[in-house]
C-alpha cells in the first residue's frame, strides 16, 4: 500500500492493511525522514528546564526559543520553594518507592499527597487515590468501573487517556459542548445499562473552551446517571480560589468523579481521583495500576504537596497568567487570527489546512518561537491549528516577539481570518 507523504498524518499509519508490524516501522521511519528533511519536526529535545525560555536541540545545534510547548502554567517547575520541598523528599524517603501500593509501595508521603489534594477541593482525605500519571488516572479508573454492561458517554473532544479507558465497556459520543445531542443519548440509554457515566473536560485541551458544567449536572440529574470531569488545564487557573471551572458552579462537593493531574498546574508529575470514599476505596484495591505499577516517587510527592500549598500561599501567579493571556489573546485577535473559543491559557490559532500550519510551525522555529502544530487526529482533518501554552513565567516582550512574529508570517502565509 503506497502513503502519499505530502498528505499523511500519524494517524495513517496505525494500522495498514496487510502490513506486519515491521513493515509499518519501515514505513513510518521513512515517513519521519521526509517531514525531517521538510524541515517538521517533532519530540525536539529539550536542554533546559521548563520555562518561557528554552534551550533546543535541533540538527546538532543547541538554540534559545521562547517556549509556549508546556503546561506548567504557574512555572512551578522552577519554583524554589517547589524544588527545595522536592529535595527534601528524597533527602527523607530516597528517590523510589520500590513496590506498588497495594502491597509495600504505599508510604506516608501518598497519604501526604492525597489528603492534601482532598482538601484542596473541600474532601476528606479518603476521597482521593493517586497515581503515577493524569492518563492513567483516566484510564484505570474508568477501566475499573465500567464493563461490558455499563455505558460511557462522553464528549468527543475528551482527552485520549478517557477513550482507552473506555475500551472495556459501551461508548456513545456527543458533539463537543452539544447538551441536546447528549440529552438525547441519555435518554436513550435510560433504561439500557446498568451504570451510565458522563465524562467531560472542565477546560478541553485543544480548544481551551469550557464545558457547560451546570447544564451537564442537571441533565445527568435528570436521567439518573453519573458524572466525571476531567478538570486538568482548569485546576489552579480558573474559579475564584483556583479550584477550577467546577468551583465557581457550586458543584465542587457534588460532582461523582474529579481527575486531574499534577503534571501542569503543579509543576510536577501524577494524577489523582476525586470521589466519595466508597468510590475511591473500590479504585484503591481493584485498579490494574493500583495493583501492578509502583507508587509516585517521593520527591515528586513533596514537590506536588508544596505546589498545591502554593495555590492559596501566592496566589499572585495566577495573577500575573491571567495578565499574559488577555494581553496575548487580545494581541492575536487584533492581527486578525482566529483563536477561537478559548477562554483559558490554552491558546491555539486555528488555520485550518495541514501543510499551511505545518509550514506556520516551522517559521515561528525559524523565529525562535517553540510551538505544537495540532494536525488530525488530536484535532478534525481541516481543523489543524497551532496550539500554545501561555504560562505566568512569559515576559511582555516574549509575548511581543511572539506575535510580531505571527504578523510577519501571516504576510507570507495568509493565516489570518478572511
Amino acid at each position: 500500500m503506497n502513503i502519499n507523504f505530502t498528505t499523511a498524518t500519524f494517524k495513517d499509519f496505525e494500522n495498514i492493511p496487510g502490513m506486519d508490524m515491521m513493515e509499518r516501522a519501515d514505513i513510518y521511519y521513512d515517513f519521519l525522514e521526509y517531514m525531517k528533511k521538510n524541515g517538521h519536526r517533532y519530540r525536539l529535545q529539550n536542554n533546559t528546564g521548563c520555562s518561557s525560555v528554552m534551550k533546543v536541540g535541533t540538527e546538532n545545534v543547541t538554540k534559545e526559543f521562547i517556549s509556549f510547548v508546556t503546561s506548567d502554567y504557574l512555572g512551578f517547575t522552577q519554583h524554589p520553594k517547589v524544588k527545595e520541598a522536592a529535595i527534601e523528599g528524597v533527602r527523607k524517603f530516597g528517590t523510589g518507592s520500590a513496590a506498588t501500593p497495594l502491597i509495600g509501595g504505599y508510604y506516608s508521603y501518598h497519604n501526604d499527597l492525597e489528603s492534601k489534594i482532598a482538601s484542596f477541593f473541600g474532601r476528606s482525605a479518603d476521597e482521593a487515590v493517586t497515581f503515577t500519571t493524569g492518563y492513567t488516572a483516566n484510564s484505570a479508573t474508568l477501566q475499573i468501573l465500567l464493563q461490558k454492561e455499563d455505558i460511557a458517554i462522553i464528549d468527543m473532544a475528551v482527552h485520549a487517556s478517557v477513550y482507552e479507558g473506555c475500551l472495556l465497556t459501551n461508548r456513545k459520543t456527543f458533539p463537543h459542548n452539544n447538551l441536546e445531542a447528549l440529552e438525547q443519548i441519555l435518554k436513550l440509554s435510560k433504561n439500557q445499562f446498568r451504570t451510565k457515566l458522563v465524562v467531560i473536560d472542565g477546560v478541553y485541551s485543544q480548544d481551551g473552551d469550557i464545558a457547560p458544567i451546570e447544564e451537564i449536572y442537571k441533565l445527568v440529574q435528570k436521567y439518573g446517571a453519573y458524572l466525571m470531569i476531567d478538570d486538568v488545564h482548569g485546576v489552579g487557573i480558573l474559579g475564584k480560589t483556583g479550584r477550577g471551572t467546577i468551583e465557581d458552579t457550586g458543584l465542587l462537593d457534588k460532582v461523582d468523579i474529579i481527575t486531574g493531574t499534577f503534571s501542569k498546574t503543579f509543576g510536577n508529575l501524577g494524577g489523582y481521583v476525586i470521589a466519595n470514599k466508597k468510590l475511591t476505596n473500590f479504585i484503591r484495591f481493584q485498579s490494574r495500576q493500583q495493583i501492578f505499577s509502583a507508587t509516585i516517587t517521593p520527591g515528586t510527592a513533596a514537590g506536588t504537596i508544596k505546589a498545591i500549598d502554593l495555590i492559596d500561599e501566592e496566589p499572585h501567579w495566577r495573577l500575573k497568567l491571567w495578565e499574559n493571556i488577555n494581553y496575548f489573546k487580545k494581541g492575536l485577535n487584533d492581527l486578525k487570527l482566529d483563536t477561537g473559543t478559548t477562554c483559558s491559557a490554552v491558546v491555539p490559532v486555528k488555520i485550518g489546512d495541514l501543510h499551511v500550519t505545518m509550514d506556520c510551525g516551522k517559521m515561528l522555529l525559524e523565529r525562535g518561537i517553540y510551538t505544537n502544530p495540532i494536525m488530525y487526529p488530536a484535532v478534525s482533518r481541516k481543523d489543524a491549528r497551532i496550539r500554545m501554552s501561555v504560562t505566568a513565567a512569559h515576559e511582555k516582550e516574549h509575548l511581543d516577539q511572539t506575535l510580531n512574529a505571527f504578523e510577519d508570517i501571516n504576510k507570507k502565509l495568509h493565516i489570518a481570518k478572511k
